[in-house]
């Protein structure tokens, strides 16, 4: 049930952030709505259609897309404010990283995956959407840079799904996974921690 709430706000956050995307490059209404969307629902999208996973998880429960539409309206109207609001969107962001992960996981293990496929399915889970988002606005994805994202998505997965292979107790792995994950992503962000870039310049 908890972790149902924090998809919820995961969601939320993901298209405030289409939203206010959409905002800087001065889209119209129906631009918001559809990056809004894109950007919360664009990972479990993918992680469905690349599973097989049917009817996809939107469409099953299609309430899910008023909740994506009413946090667009909610950037709209918070806009002005929202640089106010960037530590607790980053609290709320990071949570959802990994929590959603964990659900992307279990998708995958329900359907009898293995270990590889369900940490997989989980990272795409928590990170296509913002992949997608990015390239439609014409930028260099989050996911691609140095930073601190996927990395915890991947580890956050395999702590989760490591777990349950050990047989240990379900809930507890789930804690401890989502305790670490979040702690590793926000000590990320806190002192700009990244993974080793690769630069050339050179011409051919």
């Amino acid at each position: 049930m908890l972790i149902d709430v924090f998809s919820i706000l995961a969601m939320v956050a993901w298209a405030m952030s289409g939203a206010i995307a959409a905002g800087r490059r001065s889209m119209d209404w129906v631009g918001v709505f559809i990056l809004a969307a894109v950007t919360a629902l664009g990972g479990g999208t993918m992680r469905d259609v690349l599973l097989g996973h049917y009817p996809l998880y939107w469409i099953e429960r299609p309430w899910i897309l008023g909740v994506t539409t009413g946090a667009a309206i909610f950037a709209m109207l918070i806009a002005p404010f929202i640089d106010r609001l960037r530590r607790a969107y980053l609290l709320l962001d990071a949570v959802g990283l990994v929590v959603v992960t964990i659900v992307g996981c279990d998708v995958a293990r329900d359907m009898g995956q293995p270990f590889a496929i369900a940490v997989l399915a989980g990272m795409i889970t928590g990170c296509v959407g913002g992949v997608v988002r990015d390239i439609l606005c014409n930028q260099v994805p989050l996911l691609f840079s140095s930073e601190l994202y996927a990395s915890v998505s991947v580890l956050t997965g395999i702590l989760y799904v490591g777990g349950l292979e050990l047989g240990l107790d379900a809930s507890l792995v789930a804690i401890a996974a989502c305790a670490i994950g979040l702690t590793v992503r926000l000590l990320a962000v806190r002192y700009n921690w990244g993974t080793p870039q690769f630069t050339y310049t050179k011409d051919w």
